[in-house]
């Protein structure tokens, strides 16, 4: 069982105040959500949920694990929203190598405009004729000119 996908069902549950509803709301089959339901309260030992056919009422256990799935789904969407934050813009360190006279007639004219649209990335350009270890000296991009 997904826990945290039940979590997400049994909130919508109470809040909507009925499976149907909680199901059609999250786009799963009513079935898929009552399992889902009744495997929650059985790893849980407790009963979360007071089922009719006609009514669905909270339970005393049932309001305190639904406050708390309440903030720890919350808690989840913060920490994926603040990740999807974190990687939308490239940062970070770029180490370079280029030849000299590439450098000076293409790559440093276009600094300016690349700072500007990627001001998180710290841009470490090397500038030589010699064939660098790429590994060795960490360098992210090399460009060679001449014979491979």
């Amino acid at each position: 069982m997904n826990k945290l996908q039940a979590m997400e069902v049994f909130v919508r549950v109470v809040e909507s105040g009925g499976i149907t509803r909680a199901a059609d709301s999250l786009r799963l089959p009513k079935a898929t959500a009552t399992t889902l339901i009744q495997k929650l309260e059985a790893a849980l030992g407790v009963k979360l949920l007071n089922r009719t056919t006609r009514q669905i009422s909270v339970t005393p256990d049932g309001t305190a694990y639904y406050e708390r799935c309440v903030a720890i789904l919350a808690a989840v969407r913060e920490t994926e929203e603040s990740l999807a934050q974190r990687h939308a813009t490239p940062g970070g360190q770029l180490r370079v190598n280029v030849p000299t006279l590439i450098a000076r007639s293409v790559i440093v004219p276009a600094l300016p405009g690349f700072f500007e649209r990627y001001p998180e990335i710290e841009l470490e350009l090397g500038c030589s004729e010699r064939r660098a270890d790429l590994i060795e000296e960490g360098i992210d991009c090399a460009l060679w000119t001449g014979e491979l």
